[in-house]
C-alpha cells in the first residue's frame, strides 16, 4: 500500500473510533416500512429518539429501539462514560435491502404468483453532538496510548 493510501486508511480508522455503530441484520420487515420509522429519528438526539420510538405504533419501531439501545451500549463500553452526559445524537441511519425469501401463491387458472418476503439491514451510527466532548475523548485516547 502506498503512503497516501496508508495515511488515508489511518485517518479513516481514527475517525471511526469516535463513532459508535450498531447493526441489525436480516430483520424480517420490508425496507420500505423500516425507512418510514428510520426517517422519524434521523438526526435526533438519543433521548428524544428513544421517546419517539417508544411511542410509535409501527412494528419496525420496536426493532429500531433495540438497535438504539445496542448503539448506546457500544458507546458506554467503548468510552466508559454514561450516555446521558455525552449529548449523543443519531448521526447516520441507513436501511438497506436484505435477503429475499421467494414463495409461491396459487393463482386462478393453474397459475402461480411470486411472493417476495423482504428483509432489511439497518446500520445506526451515533456521534457526540458536542464538539468539546469529542475533543476530550480524543485526548483521553491519546493519553492512554502513550501510557501503554
Amino acid at each position: 500500500m502506498g503512503v497516501r493510501k496508508h495515511n488515508m486508511a489511518k485517518r479513516i480508522s481514527e475517525e471511526r473510533k469516535s463513532l459508535y455503530i450498531a447493526q441489525l441484520r436480516n430483520c424480517p420487515t420490508s425496507p420500505r416500512k423500516m425507512r418510514l420509522v428510520a426517517d422519524l429519528v434521523r438526526g435526533m438526539d438519543v433521548a428524544k429518539a428513544s421517546a419517539v420510538l417508544q411511542f410509535t405504533k409501527k412494528h419496525a419501531a420496536r426493532d429500531l429501539e433495540k438497535l438504539l439501545r445496542s448503539a448506546i451500549s457500544n458507546f458506554e463500553q467503548k468510552t466508559g462514560e454514561r450516555w446521558e452526559e455525552a449529548d449523543l445524537m443519531i448521526k447516520e441511519i441507513s436501511v438497506d435491502g436484505g435477503r429475499m425469501l421467494k414463495r409461491i401463491q396459487p393463482a386462478p387458472q393453474g397459475r402461480a404468483y411470486r411472493v417476495r418476503k423482504r428483509s432489511n439491514h439497518v446500520t445506526m451510527i451515533l456521534d457526540s453532538a458536542n464538539p468539546e466532548f469529542r475533543a476530550g475523548l480524543k485526548n483521553n485516547v491519546e493519553t492512554t496510548e502513550t501510557e501503554a
